[in-house]
């Protein structure tokens, strides 16, 4: 259904209303990014506090933070934070506080790496099946898994669902499920990863059954009107993955159980196309975002409002896709790292293009990877934590310098303490 002219920014100035009953100011929306700015020992800090209220001040509808894990033994990265019990709700309460400056939504993203946990956090990840990465590059990085027993399996579940209620007890004002992106959700619904004879494998039905599962937990935790929300592979652009197919059934599931939100991506460490590495046609890649096909698809499906994320650079790209009923909200993420004013910009309609580009080293199998993109994109948001500037022009190999001495010295620090 077309909403306005797509000439311009008014159609990004709409709230949103949820099925919950929750409104979002506009249709902006910071997708979750990888910070790893919370403390060694996987607490939140303030420059999470600053991030936040930088993105907030910003523009944005909502801001969706960076992977929230919830289990201090299963990290994707070094200083990921970890909400497992109210600890620290003091801390917890002041990122929600500054995150929901000028009227913004902040959601908590909840995760768990399955494994997608580095050899340096995890001498035995844990996954819907025993199956390593079958890219050689990655094996480097990543130890062979270990298969879940059906007791940790549920133990899982909960630990989804007790995260949910600290956050939400915390102030914030949503959580999103990450079910995309190769973690350990999107290994049980990939038919590659999860090869699994019992009620947890299999099938469709089957494998989304931990998705179902983790989202009825939540809701019994905390109520109907709190948004719940859901990120969502489109495909995993792999043979043998989760496909579009598949992802039907599975939206068509998650609308049937209440989920206020959808939001489409694409792609897993071995297939980074939420990356920009891929794209599903060359239609949509000349309407900008990478997922736009798969979205008509959903709106054929579900009435659930829905978040593409990827791809989109311009004021006209954005507007266009919303006021042509393709997506209800557009999602934001590498633009956002470099210009946090971005949404504010266009929505005084300013005809606004990012600056946002892939990056590149010239070597193929580094320029293939989706860490060479996080790395980079982390330490401009490590720049707006710390109140300065970012560095849209920095040097790749600059940053990948940084990135080798940070990490060596963070895995330093953790094995010390």
């Amino acid at each position: 259904m077309k909403r306005t002219n797509a000439n311009s920014a008014s159609a990004l100035a709409e709230p949103l209303s949820l099925p919950c009953g929750i409104e979002i100011k506009n249709r902006l929306m910071k997708s979750a990014m990888s910070e790893i700015l919370g403390t060694v020992d996987n607490r939140p800090t303030e420059s999470l506090c600053r991030l936040y209220n930088t993105f907030a001040w910003g523009g944005v509808g909502i801001a969706v933070t960076g992977n929230v894990m919830v289990d201090p033994n299963a990290l994707g990265e070094p200083r990921n934070v970890v909400i497992e019990d109210d600890r620290d709700l003091a801390a917890l309460e002041a990122w929600a506080n500054a995150g929901k400056a000028n009227n913004a939504h902040i959601w908590v993203q909840l995760n768990h790496p399955g494994k997608q946990s580095p050899k340096s956090l995890s001498p035995e990840p844990v996954a819907p099946s025993a199956i390593p990465f079958s890219a050689p590059t990655l094996r480097k990085f990543f130890n062979p898994p270990r298969e879940l027993s059906p007791e940790e399996i549920n133990t899982i579940i909960q630990r989804f669902a007790g995260s949910a209620a600290v956050v939400q007890k915390a102030g914030f004002t949503g959580v999103q499920i990450h079910a995309a992106h190769g973690y350990l959700i999107s290994q049980f619904l990939s038919p590659q990863h999860n090869q699994r004879r019992d009620e947890w494998g299999g099938s469709i039905e089957n494998r989304m059954r931990f998705l179902l599962e983790i989202l009825g937990a939540i809701r019994t935790r905390v109520g109907e009107d709190f948004p719940v929300s859901v990120k969502l592979n489109s495909a995993d652009f792999m043979h043998g993955g989760f496909s579009e197919e598949e992802a039907l059934v599975v939206v068509t599931a998650l609308a049937e159980a209440g989920i206020d939100l959808i939001e489409v991506s694409g792609g897993t460490y071995e297939s980074p196309a939420m990356a920009g590495r891929k794209t599903e046609k060359t239609s949509t890649a000349k309407r900008e975002a990478y997922f736009l096909s798969f979205a008509a698809k959903i709106k054929q499906t579900v009435k659930t409002p829905l978040a593409v994320t990827g791809g989109f650079r311009t004021s006209a790209g954005m507007t266009a896709a919303v006021a042509a009923g393709e997506t209800d909200l557009v999602g934001l993420a590498r633009p956002l790292a470099v210009d946090p004013d971005l949404p504010a910009k266009i929505l005084s309609g300013e005809a606004y293009t990012s600056s946002v580009k892939p990056l590149k080293t010239g070597l193929s199998w580094l320029d293939k990877s989706a860490m060479l993109e996080v790395t980079w994109y982390e330490q401009q948001l490590a720049r707006l934590a710390a109140g300065k500037p970012t560095q849209p022009d920095e040097s790749v190999w600059l940053s990948l310098a940084k990135t080798m001495f940070t990490t060596g010295f963070q895995v330093f620090q953790k094995r010390r303490g």
